[in-house]
């Protein structure tokens, strides 16, 4: 069991209640990530619902979640034969924090046509790319990020006005990712908007969706985090993430506030 695994596990202590703790090495600061938050949303709505794999989850995020134990509480909403639907509530120090619905599958049966209108963007392998240090946070003591495209930031270079992201993605430990992982994933690269500014304070999300297309094979991830429109403060990010074999595994789009430091 890896420490992603090991960190995202959930207890159940009740019909349709479960508890999980939210651990260290997954802050952005002193706030929890908000894709580990929703791995552990996912991962209680796997137990409670009969497939395994978050086909589509969408969250709110109402207030940041802290170090501590929280408690989900899952309403089962249908069970169909290939695909289930439920939704969950993360509840931490008695506040509602996070809610979400979600629709389960087994990715494994999926069957059916494939047409892509993009590619697994261009990267140097792995072992040729440097780990992103400039931007050091606790959870990158937790994940191997590389990035590839946008790093320029973190080192000094001016902004490049691109609104994008690339990067490797790997647990430190060496764990292979499984579809809860995806979740956490389509999360960790920076913000777009550090391209349009530089690196800066807090950009915080008020709304995730990620979608599960397959179970990633063994191996670090290649992700692409793109933003096209920033409007009076509001900004989307669309990501793409794709496995060591090249397979388009997760999907996902946020929207996020953009909040400038105010100058002194």
């Amino acid at each position: 069991m890896g420490q992603f695994e090991q960190d995202t596990a959930v207890v159940k202590i009740a019909d349709n209640r479960w508890t999980a703790t939210c651990q260290r090495g997954w802050r952005i600061g002193s706030t929890m990530n908000g894709g580990y938050v929703l791995a552990l949303i996912a991962r209680a709505l796997r137990e409670a619902l009969p497939h395994r794999d978050p086909l589509s989850i969408n969250a709110f995020y109402f207030a940041p979640c802290v170090l501590g134990e929280c408690e989900i509480v899952v309403e089962i909403l249908k069970e169909n034969r290939g695909t289930s639907f439920g939704s969950a509530s993360l509840y931490q120090e008695g506040e509602l924090k996070v809610r979400a619905t979600a629709a389960f599958t087994d990715c494994d049966r999926l069957q059916g046509e494939t047409w892509l209108n993009n590619t697994s963007p261009e990267v140097p392998p792995f072992e040729d790319s440097a780990h992103t240090s400039a931007h050091s946070l606790e959870i990158h003591d937790r994940v191997d990020m590389r990035l590839v495209e946008g790093q320029g930031v973190f080192t000094g270079e001016p902004p490049s006005q691109s609104g994008e992201f690339v990067a490797w993605l790997a647990h430190r430990d060496g764990a292979p990712s499984d579809t809860i992982d995806l979740a956490m994933w389509a999360d960790i690269m920076p913000p777009p908007p550090f391209t349009l500014f530089g690196p800066f304070g807090w950009v915080p999300t008020i709304e995730l969706t990620v979608q599960c297309r397959a179970k990633p094979a063994p191996g670090p991830l290649v992700g692409r985090l793109t933003s096209r429109h920033l409007t009076n403060g509001i900004i989307e990010s669309d990501s793409d993430l794709w496995d060591s074999e090249g397979q388009l595994v997760g999907l996902a789009r946020q929207t996020m506030k953009v909040k400038l430091p105010t100058p002194s």
